[in-house]
């Protein structure tokens, strides 16, 4: 059995870890948690959500690590590759790598060397959690059944990337920006979530490839928890 704390950006990752991941980790032996970055701590109750600078992520995993000593006990994140802050480490080095799944790769193996923790599996998404409804965006007319023009027009823009993963992160170009341009109404917490499920974890680890070999990590967890 393993213990799996998540550190996440915000509350849809939150959501998404406790309510698609949880299940289907929980079936080996995989039981899971999810709490957002503490962003305030002089604030009652914590302020949490969002990602202003690495030392905010790193104060929640070295926390969390040092009260969960054992080595049944691992820890991930879920933080976007989008507008990640400029003091991650390596940030600069790994940012000039063209292939954007490199670049996360990059950013995940400076994680991994700055916290010192071989419980650690790091995760950066490309480029944003929206990225993952793009994995099959006929699944919006779960949330929006009456807008088969804005599907379509989703669609085609999905056509233009060789995945949802290379969809960008350039200004008004990543994926919820593109999202919104298209169903203005769009609301991260509510429709994201239900896409995302309606869609389901087989399609998604198919269409995004690095989101797959994260999953593939933690599925390996319990295999590894006596070495």
């Amino acid at each position: 059995m393993i213990r799996l704390h998540a550190v996440v950006e915000g509350q849809t990752e939150e959501t998404f870890i406790n309510q698609v991941l949880a299940p289907e980790l929980g079936v080996r032996q995989i039981f899971v948690d999810a709490h957002c970055v503490t962003t305030g701590r002089k604030r009652v109750p914590l302020h949490r959500g969002g990602i202003r600078n690495y030392q905010q992520l790193k104060n929640d995993l070295v926390f969390w690590m040092r009260q969960e000593k054992g080595r049944n006990v691992r820890f991930t994140t879920m933080v976007d590759l989008y507008r990640l802050p400029t003091d991650f480490p390596g940030y600069d080095d790994c940012k000039r790598k063209i292939d954007p799944h490199t670049r996360a790769e990059c950013m995940e193996d400076r994680l991994q060397k700055d916290i010192q923790d071989d419980r650690l599996v790091p995760y950066i998404q490309l480029h944003e959690f929206e990225a993952l409804l793009f994995s099959d965006v006929h699944r919006f007319e779960i949330a929006f059944p009456d807008r088969p023009a804005e599907v379509q027009k989703l669609k085609a823009i999905r056509e233009d990337f060789p995945s949802p993963e290379h969809i960008n992160d350039q200004p008004d170009q990543s994926p919820s920006k593109r999202i919104l341009n298209v169903i203005p109404d769009y609301v991260k917490t509510v429709s994201g979530v239900l896409i995302v499920q309606s869609i389901g974890l087989p399609v998604l680890r198919k269409e995004c490839v690095h989101f797959g070999r994260w999953l593939d990590r933690l599925e390996q967890l319990v295999a590894f928890s006596d070495s």
